[in-house]
């Protein structure tokens, strides 16, 4: 069975010894959220200790919104999951840098598990919006709340951490940030910029940090659009997993599509 494997993740990438790091997805790839923290997706505590045995560098890319990185470390830290704060790469801290650099006050639409991360952000007067994947308080009253400050500015700024339109937890499909920054670009005429996958920054400043060229990477995520398709415009090979919001029916998933890469590469994942 490992000379197979072997023999596919040869066939998949060449050359493969050019390969020295990785960039894995979390959610949907290494575990499903939801009640009691989720669980952990089957064989993927041992692929990531096999990938770190393998001296590859390892740097983990989230679009996750509802906590923050210290308590978002610790739960994949009690599944199981070798990963440390440094490791992981989320959309609220760079967020923040952004608000800091330009000046920006902002209102926040976010899950009440992210707020700590702005604690040091000066949010009086707000002259500009910053929506995360806020689940329960998206609300009509909250949504038109940040829709009043957008309308209002002379120059609206929406900051989107993130542009999912879904994502999968252990009861089902959840609707994702992207539905409601939508809804807010739709409304006020505005175009949102996006901080973390698939903007190209965010994979950029991943890749920095483990002092790697885009060719010498790999991205696996379960998003043909955020994952794979951000991987692939900065120049790294990608994966996209049969696992999470990966749906078979779906019509960005079908075999034959430009991006779809999903066969053999699940397996070689299943095998890590």
């Amino acid at each position: 069975m490992q000379r197979v494997v072997m023999s596919m993740m040869a066939e998949w990438c060449k050359p493969a010894e050019s390969v020295r790091g990785v960039l894995l997805d979390i959610s949907g790839v290494l575990y499903d959220s939801g009640q009691g923290g989720g669980i952990p997706i089957a064989g993927s505590t041992e692929a990531v200790r096999r990938i770190k045995e393998a001296d590859l560098k390892v740097r983990f890319c989230t679009n996750e919104t509802q906590a923050t990185r210290e308590t978002f470390v610790a739960k994949l830290q009690n599944l199981g999951f070798d990963i440390t704060f440094g490791e992981v790469f989320a959309p609220a801290p760079a967020a923040c840098q952004i608000l800091k650099e330009r000046g920006l006050r902002p209102h926040l639409l976010v899950h009440d598990g992210l707020l700590p991360e702005f604690n040091h952000i000066d949010q009086s007067n707000p002259n500009c919006v910053v929506i995360g994947d806020a689940a329960d308080n998206f609300s009509y009253k909250n949504l038109n709340e940040a829709f009043q400050v957008l309308i209002g500015l002379e120059k609206p700024v929406l900051l989107s951490l993130g542009r999912g339109r879904y994502y999968k937890e252990t009861d089902g499909m959840k609707l994702d940030v992207g539905a409601y920054m939508k809804a807010l670009e739709y409304a006020c005429d505005i175009e949102a910029e996006v901080i973390g996958k698939p903007a190209k920054m965010f994979f950029l400043s991943a890749l920095s940090d483990m002092s790697l060229e885009p060719d010498q990477v790999i991205m696996i995520g379960d998003d043909i659009v955020n994952d794979v398709g951000g991987a692939q415009q900065c120049g790294m090979k990608a994966v996209q997993v049969r696992t999470g919001k990966y749906r078979k029916n779906c019509r960005c998933c079908k075999p034959g599509t430009k991006t779809e890469v999903a066969g053999k590469a699940q397996q070689v994942w299943q095998h890590l």
